[in-house]
């Protein structure tokens, strides 16, 4: 038998490779970006073409590369970042698996521009697929210059599957926004088809998450710092009362890398217990300094799953810190009581004396209802009589005879007349459930999850007919971060068939002042800003899919809320335009929306 193993070239082994490192023109952004870090730069330009379809472009003004050094990089486990097995235990860098630029080379074309403070003539270098085209000495300016154009050429299947230019500007948006986040002392720009959608200048920590996500934001949040043996913390969280359902900005960052990190997440949820209401999120921005011999981030090729040795005593840390911000800026002062030229309180003396009970005599005889003054006098007046002159008292024989011709009807049959009379009783339950009787049992509905189902139908059946706007008397402005400004504009043709009526006011500003008409008593700057944050969540990309996610999210804000109380008429009501919807059963995200309670199991319960 012949062998069958073979070693596979490196083109296909590098291609393998990127389907995990590169999965879209975001991770592109992110690695070019990590390696401009890496080198020293303090200024890094993006520029992005079709959401990275096209080119994408990162120069910066870092260290450079010699002419060895250019062509090094592009071979697999090719690294400045380390040198043995031990260094993965005290990285100070993003990079360092040597991996980011033979995988871009492998399903891109690369042109680099590269020069050292030492060299007075730079080094130009084009790869296409993983194959170098040439090598030539170049003019340029001291740092790289990195061009990645037709990004997946060689790859048609993971482009064809790429989302719409504005879902994959978004994530490109995304990812820088977390790398701008941890380096407020680099300035960055960023421009999009000759557009610029970011010009940060170098500044502090605050002013860098002002500058990225708006002025609002500065009084949302509260300071928080701690210092400890183990490890350091400081950065920002949200106030309680900016908790909101979707979309808040929630960022942990460990020796300047992004992280997601569920359990940590839940350490700071927990100090908001009771604070805000539950489900709703609140804002933060925690910035972890630890010894890198303590983490492990060689856990994923995207390095943004991070392992604590110390992971319990950090989150008790967390919590702790997080407590600490939440009670200042609660803590009420104490009340000083000006007493000056204010006759004295008498102080309580509990004394034997005071405290004895009054002496009370009993008396068997006494009537507090006799001769009192302060009873009136119940006797009737006197000639009552004559004001009913005129009426008999109704023969008892009689009365009787007309109870028994009530009464000729079967005890049954009235019953069920009874019944067929009245419209069926329901029951509503703690304000969240409601109850009624079926055939086979009880039958418990959610009345929130079957309202949003039924306005979730509506809102579908009435898009396409443009439905009616109602005017804003004092329009509310609402602030958008450039990559919610990029969904927004996929989704404004969309808002203005329901009913909302936004304008531009420049920097990232907008106005609502229409929205559909039904949404009295809700907030339409939240509306506004929950059907984006939805749109995000969901990577909605085609016209139907945002049609759907929006419709969703405006039926979740209109929808009656958990604990609104209803009566019978209501109750029914809802009942019976939730069995008029396509799908009774379950929410237009998959919850179920009710359940039926049978017979058998309710005289099991009770056996």
């Amino acid at each position: 038998m012949s062998d069958i193993i073979q070693l596979l070239p490196d083109s296909v082994a590098n291609q393998i490779a990127a389907g995990e490192v590169i999965q879209r023109p975001a991770s592109v952004v992110k690695e070019l970006v990590e390696n401009s870090v890496d080198a020293g730069a303090t200024h890094i330009d993006v520029l992005i073409v079709d959401a990275g379809r096209t080119s994408i472009q990162v120069i910066d003004d870092g260290k450079g590369m010699s002419e060895t050094d250019a062509r090094l990089s592009f071979e697999r486990h090719a690294t400045s970042k380390i040198r043995q097995a031990d260094d993965l235990f005290s990285l100070h860098t993003m990079g360092f698996r040597g991996e980011a630029l033979p995988s871009i080379a492998a399903v891109a074309q690369v042109e680099l521009r590269t020069r050292t403070a030492d060299d007075e003539i730079g080094t130009h270098l084009s790869i296409s697929a993983s194959r170098f085209k040439g090598q030539e000495p170049c003019s340029c300016q001291q740092g790289s210059n990195f061009l990645v154009e037709n990004l997946f050429f060689n790859v048609p299947a993971r482009r064809k599957f790429l989302k719409s230019n504005a879902t994959e500007l978004s994530n490109i948006l995304a990812a820088f926004e977390r790398i701008v986040l941890v380096y407020p002392s680099i300035s960055f720009t960023l421009r999009s088809n000759g557009v610029e959608l970011f010009n940060l200048r170098q500044g502090s920590q605050m002013q860098r998450i002002v500058e990225v996500f708006g002025k609002k934001i500065n009084s949302d949040l509260l300071p928080l710092k701690v210092d400890t043996t183990m490890c350091r913390i400081n950065g920002y969280v949200g106030k309680p009362e900016s908790a909101r359902k979707k979309g808040a900005h929630q960022y942990f960052f460990v020796n300047g890398r992004f992280m997601r990190h569920p359990y940590f997440n839940k350490a700071v949820m927990s100090a908001f217990d009771r604070l805000v209401p539950q489900g709703e999120q609140v804002p933060y921005f925690i910035y972890f300094d630890v010894a890198p011999d303590s983490i492990d981030v060689n856990i994923h090729p995207t390095k943004t799953e991070i392992k604590f040795d110390n992971e319990q005593a950090i989150w008790q840390i967390l919590s702790a810190a997080v407590r600490e911000s939440i009670g200042l800026y609660n803590d009420v002062p104490s009340i000083d009581f000006d007493t000056e030229g204010k006759p004295d309180i008498p102080v309580f003396n509990p004394s034997p004396a005071h405290m004895q009970a009054p002496k009370v005599e009993y008396n068997p005889q006494y009537n507090p209802f006799k001769d009192s003054p302060h009873v009136p006098d119940t006797k009737a007046p006197a000639g009552w009589e004559e004001l009913y002159a005129g009426q008999s008292k109704p023969d008892p024989i009689e009365e009787q005879t007309l109870f028994e011709e009530e009464q000729t009807e079967p005890a049954s049959q009235q019953g069920e007349s009874i019944i067929a009379e009245k419209s069926p009783m329901h029951y509503q339950y703690k304000g969240k459930y409601i109850m009624t009787a079926v055939k086979s049992g009880l039958m418990i509905i959610d009345q929130h999850r079957a309202h949003v189902r039924i306005l979730y139908e509506q809102y579908l059946s009435k898009v396409p007919g443009r439905m009616s706007s109602q005017k804003e008397m004092f329009p509310e402005v609402i602030h958008f971060s450039p990559s919610e400004q990029v969904l927004l504009g996929k989704m404004e043709e969309e808002l203005k068939l329901m009913g909302f009526d936004l304008t531009d006011l420049g920097k990232g500003d907008y106005s609502v002042n229409g929205v559909p008409a039904g949404l009295d008593g809700l907030n339409p700057a939240s509306i506004v800003r929950d059907m984006v944050d939805s749109a995000r969540d969901s990577e909605a990309s085609g016209a139907e899919e945002i049609r759907k996610s929006m419709a969703l999210s405006l039926a979740r804000n209109a929808a009656i809320p958990q604990g609104q109380v209803l009566d019978n008429n209501e109750m029914e009501d809802l009942i019976n335009r939730l069995f008029a919807c396509s799908n009774p059963n379950y929410s237009p995200d998959g919850s179920p929306i009710l359940c039926i309670l049978r017979q058998q199991e309710i005289e099991h319960l009770l056996s």
